[in-house]
């Protein structure tokens, strides 16, 4: 009864929860439902099944099931998706492009398009993935061909030449030439564009033709106005003129050669032994005078001083020849026999007379008479007689000379007594013709008392306490302390009035020692309060950061010590492809960081930075897993390429430069190619044109000459008559600006020299107290036995006179082309007023004095050695130089040309280097003879007994035959350069196939692109394509022909991958597939499945890469462990490896830092903040 009881409420349950489904199964986009379902109601648990859609597909049947009223999915995870179609297919020459998505399956449409210089064959450039697979077949692309060419009349094809009325391919050059007495008039080639159109008009001949030139300076002799070829223009030059070259000129391709051109008639800088002229110039034109002086000894060789310039030379010729002596004048004595002599005067040099001197007199032998001598300076001695001095008693001083005989010119140095001097506070007195100068005697002078002065912080340091006029007392100053001058010790000078000055020692601080920091400034002592500004050494900074600093002088030294620290460079973040040597966190200043990329990349940028005081530099380097290759380099403006240019450089290759003559280069002389692009080109300047018009000279004047005025041009000035120059007589050019411009003073109004009365100065060795213009004064320091000397230039002393402390010099400064004649260590110094000579290299000679001299711690200006001119350039075989001359100045170039059918090898030009030349290039053979052959091709054209240098010829393959790269080889210097090659594109027995055999005509070679079909045996089937291809020597994939029992469909897709192969609708029995999934994916199971029994073993999967983003590891407070990889991406199963940020530790409750990559997931470590 129970058990009854529970059967009818399970049923009356059953009755309550079951509900009939009132609509129809759902309709899908993809699906289709299958079966009749005429009904609007349909009981719970009714199941409906679908069928995938043409072009879609899946596992296994599709079924939904009535449910409480409502249709659900009995597998939820089973739908339709769109069925692969694999790989299009690519086409030659051409590529394709995705519409519609971007995976080979259902719908999607690959679009083709064909390379430059192609296009498509026929009107469809698609196909479709369709539901049976690709539709259409792959398009083809062929070659652009343009019409045919003939050559233009009165000329020829040389190169590129086809056959009448054959078709050009895209990319092939025709070149032009012109028959003998025609110019091309236009572009000498042209190449088949990608449109179909020749890139250029074909060129005409027209015939060479020159018009009359103007020949300025001159006229033509001959009335023709227009020439031809070879023709010869005749003309002549106007009066004062002459022909630059020769005096005729010949009608050329490339116009007149040479240029008819008239030169003004000049004449040649004199040359005048024993003889100076004036004006000096560099160029004298025809009617300009010269006047000329001789020096002593010498006199004109002709009546008057001046030479005209004519058209013939200099008349009359400017020479200087010995002057004879005439009658001497000797003062205080006489000739003997001056009667019988004097008709004989003037005599030639050699000839020698006996004379006498009168009393108080002497000779400089010291005896009554000698001999005076003709010379080439004239009578010598210059002063036949001398006046004798005698030293007699001298009252208040010390009579060491009494009774000496002195003659004319000597000096006696004379010492009083104490308290006493000689006049004028003088210490010498010299023999003169009129006897001595001053008369010696002594007469009381003032004197000076220690006791008179008070030194505070410092004391007089010599022991005497008494001092006579002009008579220097020492003091020295305190430890701590200096005098005004900076000095430990100085001195005061007894005067009329007392003591010259009040001493003064004041507090002081010396130079401190530096720590890698330098002073900016030169002062060496520093009073109280002073400041010391100074800065660090490159690559250092002070304990502030700071590179500069300064310090104060005060009561207990300086206030700070000058110390700054080493600075270090950082290392960026860089590229996770880079690899830096050596790797560090820090880098000192001065250390070099090299880099290289990782296999497979190519660095972009420079191998190696430098740790500099600002940084890194230059900017670090990337690396490219692909890098792009540069065109010809860019042309450069008044400069050219080293080498011959390619059409092609690759990364990193570099080009040279050099620019034009006269031109100057400004930046670097090479470019490199770096991914694509070009560095920063130089600049070829012209230095030399820069400086505008002479300047104008007061009361002077200049050579003759006019603009433009070049680089280092030179400039030389004279002053009218009746002024004196002061300064340097010329001024040059020097990067534009002339140099400073002397002065013209009135020669009455020059300034004279004063005497200096300087308390320093002991002994003035002359009694003269002004002097003229250009006279020299000799004297002598105290305490000092060397004698000095200085010259009065308009009222100024040159050098300075003074007696200050002699300050020693460094090395001396080094010529280019001469060396200096010391043999000291670079350690020694050199004294003051030491003179040092240079001596030039051979070919060059120095162009002003040769000496130096060292003044107060300074060198005088060096003097430059200056290349000699060279004679004639050397010659070469079969070549000649373009422009000759007579002589040819240092640093000038000539330039060679070679014979018809020879070539310069080498730079065309040969320098002068000081009497010799640089090597000059050579001229070699550069006509090629016979044409080349090769196997399996032709040369287009005619053939001719020879080719010029730069020459080429096209060859064509034979049928059958496909060129294999350049097909064109070119003369160069005698040489053929390039080698087409032909190779075989037709394929010889078709593929055997097993179970098949072939239907189509057999033959024993086929041709590209023909065909061959096969036919499976009964009862086999056949998988794939019926048809192979010959494709450029090769057979495209045969079919097979197979048991059809159990064959198997396309194979399955996966999520993230694809078949490496194009997929089929059948596949037979064994077949297999290969798998392989996109980037960053990792590949689990066999990637390889095979098809048996009809079905496909399981396929692979593609697992996730785990993406790393820096927002994730601030979140978690966590960075790399290694920062120089930022590995943002990690496959599966790789390990990833973290630290803690800084300030940061590892969570107690956290995931390890060491985690694992699965399937695109990370347990991230969690770092908190340290307290």
């Amino acid at each position: 009864m129970k058990l009854l009881a529970k059967i009818i409420c399970l049923m009356l349950w059953a009755i309550c929860v079951a509900e009939d489904c009132k609509e129809l199964p759902p309709r899908k986009n993809t699906e289709i439902l299958t079966g009749s379902w005429p009904d609007h109601t349909y009981p719970e648990g009714t199941q409906a099944t679908y069928k995938c859609r043409p072009g879609y597909r899946s596992l296994g049947n599709i079924v939904m099931v009535c449910r409480k009223g409502e249709w659900v999915a009995l597998n939820p995870l089973k739908k339709c998706q769109k069925r692969p179609c694999g790989h299009p297919g690519d086409t030659p020459f051409g590529y394709f492009s995705l519409i519609g998505g971007n995976v080979f399956e259902y719908g999607v449409k690959a679009v083709y398009t064909c390379n430059e210089g192609y296009q498509l064959l026929g009107e469809i450039n698609y196909r479709e993935c369709d539901t049976d697979g690709w539709t259409n077949d792959i398009p083809i692309c062929e070659v652009v061909k343009c019409l045919p060419v003939k050559p233009p009349e009165n000329g020829k094809i040389i190169s590129g030449a086809m056959e009448p009325d054959r078709e050009y391919y895209f990319g092939q050059v025709v070149r032009f030439a012109c028959d003998s007495g025609y110019k091309i008039e236009g572009d000498n080639e042209m190449h088949c564009s990608e449109d179909g159109v020749w890139s250029k008009e074909k060129p005409k001949c027209v015939e060479i033709s020159c018009k009359s030139p103007d020949v300025i300076h001159g006229s033509p002799i001959s009335q023709k106005i227009i020439y031809k070829e070879n023709e010869r223009f005749q003309y002549k030059c106007n009066m004062g003129y002459e022909y630059s070259e020769r005096g005729d000129s010949i009608c050329t391709e490339s116009g007149w050669h040479p240029l008819p051109s008239c030169e003004e008639k000049t004449c040649n800088v004199p040359y005048i032994p024993n003889g100076v002229y004036s004006p000096l110039r560099i160029k004298h034109r025809t009617g300009d005078e010269i006047r000329y002086q001789c020096i002593n000894g010498f006199y004109p060789a002709t009546r008057g001083n001046i030479a005209k310039c004519t058209s013939t030379g200099w008349i009359p010729a400017p020479r200087c020849s010995l002057r004879p002596c005439d009658y001497p004048d000797i003062k205080h004595g006489g000739l003997y026999y001056e009667s019988m002599r004097r008709p004989y005067f003037p005599v030639p040099v050699g000839k020698h007379f006996s004379y006498y001197c009168d009393e108080p007199f002497e000779t400089p032998s010291g005896s009554y008479w000698d001999y005076i001598h003709c010379t080439q300076d004239g009578w010598s001695p210059a002063v036949p007689c001398l006046r004798k001095c005698y030293f007699h008693y001298l009252a208040n001083g010390y009579n060491e000379n009494n009774g000496r005989k002195f003659v004319q010119g000597n000096t006696v140095e004379v010492s009083c007594h104490p308290g006493y001097s000689l006049p004028k506070e003088q210490t010498t007195v010299t023999c003169t013709e009129n006897g001595w100068s001053p008369n010696p005697r002594c007469i009381r002078v003032k004197t000076c008392s220690k006791s008179s002065i008070d030194i505070k912080n410092g004391f007089i340091s010599e022991s005497q306490y008494t001092y006579a006029l002009n008579k220097q007392a020492k003091y020295q100053c305190k430890l701590g302390y200096i005098t005004a001058d900076g000095e430990t010790s100085g001195s005061i000078t007894c005067r009329k009035n007392g003591w010259s000055a009040q001493p003064t020692c004041i507090k002081s601080c010396d130079m401190p020692v530096f720590k890698n920091a330098r002073a900016k400034n030169n002062i060496t002592w520093f009073k109280l309060n002073d400041t010391l500004d100074y800065e660090c050494h490159d690559g250092y900074e002070s304990n502030t950061g700071s590179t500069t600093g300064s310090i104060v002088c005060g009561d207990n030294g300086w206030s700070d010590l000058p110390v700054c620290y080493e600075r270090e460079c950082e290392l960026p973040k860089i590229d996770v492809h880079l690899l830096p040597d050596p790797k560090k966190d820090q880098y000192k200043v001065g250390e070099v960081l090299k880099f290289s990329c990782k296999l497979g990349f190519t660095r972009v940028g420079p191998n190696s930075v430098q740790c500099y005081h600002f940084g890194l530099s230059p900017d670090l380097p990337t690396c490219k897993e692909q890098v792009q290759s540069c065109g010809p380099p860019p042309e450069l403006l008044n400069g050219n390429v080293k080498e011959k240019t390619k059409e092609e450089y690759r990364h990193s290759e570099v080009v040279e430069y050099y620019c034009n003559p006269k031109f100057l280069m400004k930046g670097p002389n090479k470019i490199q190619c770096v991914d694509g692009a070009w560095t920063t080109l130089p600049v070829c300047i012209e230095e030399e044109s820069t400086c505008g018009d002479i300047p104008e000279l007061e009361h002077g004047y200049s050579e003759l000459s006019s603009p433009p005025y070049y680089y280092g041009d030179s400039v030389e000035f004279n002053c009218s008559e009746s002024f004196t120059m002061i300064g340097h007589r010329s001024i040059t050019c020097i990067h534009g600006v002339w140099t400073q411009l002397p002065q013209c003073v009135a020669t009455d109004q020059l300034k004279k020299c004063k005497s200096p009365n300087s308390i320093v100065i002991v002994e003035n060795l002359t009694s003269k107290k002004e002097f003229d213009h250009n006279s020299t004064m000799r004297y002598r320091c105290r305490g000092k036995g060397e004698r000095l000397h200085a010259v009065c230039i308009n009222g100024r002393w040159d050098p300075e006179v003074t007696c200050s402390k002699k300050i020693p010099c460094s090395q001396p400064p080094q010529i280019e082309h001469g060396t200096i004649n010391s043999s000291r260590s670079s350690q020694e110094s050199y004294a003051h007023g030491t003179k040092l000579s240079y001596t030039c290299e051979y070919g060059f000679w120095l162009s002003e004095e040769n000496e130096i001299t060292c003044y107060m711690g300074k060198w005088s200006s060096p003097p430059q050695c200056e290349g000699l001119p060279c004679k004639s350039p050397p010659e070469i075989s079969h070549g000649v130089v373009a422009h000759t001359s007579d002589s040819y100045q240092y640093g000038e170039e000539v330039t060679y040309k070679c014979s018809e059918g020879f070539g310069i090898d080498g730079p065309p030009t040969a320098k002068c280097l000081g009497e010799k030349w640089s090597h000059p290039p050579s001229c070699i053979k550069t006509d090629c003879l016979s044409l080349p052959s090769f196997e399996n091709a032709k040369p287009m054209g005619e053939k001719k007994d020879s080719y010029k240098s730069g020459e080429q010829v096209t060859y064509t393959c034979a049928t059958n035959y496909k060129m294999d790269g350049p097909s064109t080889v070119t003369c160069i210097n005698s040489r053929w350069t390039g080698r087409p090659t032909c190779r075989d594109t037709s394929c010889v027995d078709p593929p055997s196939v097993k179970n098949a055999h072939i239907v189509s005509r057999q033959m024993s070679k086929y041709a590209s692109g023909e065909r061959v079909r096969y036919e499976c045996r009964s009862p086999y089937e056949m998988f794939g394509d019926e048809e192979v291809m010959c494709v450029n020597g090769n057979w495209t994939e045969p079919p097979q022909c197979k048991d059809s029992t159990g064959k198997c469909g396309p194979p399955p897709p996966i999520d993230n991958g694809d078949t490496t192969s194009f997929p089929l609708s059948v596949y037979a029995p064994d077949s297999s597939v290969e798998y392989k999934c996109q980037d960053l994916y990792q590949l689990e199971g066999n990637k390889r499945i095979t098809c048996r029994n009809g079905q496909w073993s399981d396929p692979p999967k593609c697992l996730h890469a785990c993406v790393i983003s820096p927002e994730i590891m601030e979140k978690y407070n966590i960075t790399f462990k290694w920062a120089a990889k930022q590995k943002l991406y990690s496959r599966t199963g790789e390990p990833v490896e973290f630290v803690c940020r800084s300030g940061y530790h590892l969570s107690p409750n956290s995931h390890a830092l060491r985690t694992t990559c699965q399937d695109g997931k990370l347990e991230y470590p969690t770092c908190v903040k340290r307290y």
